[in-house]
């Protein structure tokens, strides 16, 4: 199959397959049917059984990756509609980022140190929940390894959409600007976008949460975490 074929062909069969299971999703509502593992798991079946390697679909990805950007700047829009909650909550926004950010990197090297784990891999699980290409920058300048920090940062986020949303109602967290704060923070971007399906409030505070959250770990995390390995 020609290159540009080979790119084309795994675009639409990504953006197909992603398309399928948010709808299975939204007609089940079942947490363990989340799209992003869902579409995923689908994908590597159907590469593999077709034998297309990560090399042809490389170049369809680096495409799909690009276009993150637009995606992500268009949270500002939720945002925006939601400004006048921001405004009215913004200290305790800015606390609850803050307390947020700080407990997931400590718990993260802390639960790691305890259960003996290599100190290279406790340096790259430490940025788990901001976005990956922070947690790669996180995990060069710390010692850890990027490869083993995106591998952790995608574990997350796809583990808090899954059975984020389901344990904060659990916990009786209900109101719409926690939760999405809550899921932000830990689930950075996939956590965004399955929490925007509850309402524009919790995703806007989740947008804003990612973000924040990711800027103060990339600011601290450089200091911060040596010293919680020591």
């Amino acid at each position: 199959m020609q290159d540009w074929k080979m790119t084309a062909f795994t675009i639409v069969i990504t953006v197909a397959l992603y398309v399928l299971s948010r709808q299975f999703y939204l007609k089940t509502q079942n947490p363990l049917v989340n799209p992003l593992l869902l579409s995923t798991t689908a994908i590597i079946l159907i590469l593999h059984f077709m034998g297309i390697t990560f090399e042809q679909y490389k170049p369809g990805k680096s495409i799909m990756t690009f276009l993150l950007g637009p995606a992500t700047v268009a949270l500002a829009l939720p945002l925006y509609t939601n400004r006048h909650v921001l405004r009215k909550s913004f200290i305790p926004i800015l606390i609850g980022i803050f307390s947020g950010a700080i407990s997931t990197l400590t718990t993260a090297v802390i639960l790691a140190k305890w259960s003996g784990l290599d100190a290279l891999i406790v340096r790259s699980i430490a940025p788990k929940s901001v976005t990956a290409p922070i947690a790669i920058e996180i995990a060069r300048i710390t010692g850890g390894d990027p490869a083993i920090a995106v591998a952790f940062v995608i574990f997350t986020g796809t583990f808090g959409s899954i059975i984020g949303a389901g344990f904060l109602s659990l916990c009786k967290v209900k109101n719409p600007v926690a939760r999405g704060l809550a899921m932000g923070v830990t689930a950075h971007g996939q956590g965004t976008a399955t929490i925007l399906q509850e309402g524009q409030t919790q995703g806007a505070m989740s947008g804003i949460a990612m973000a924040l959250s990711a800027v103060l770990i990339s600011f601290i995390a450089p200091f911060y975490i040596p010293w919680l390995m020591n």
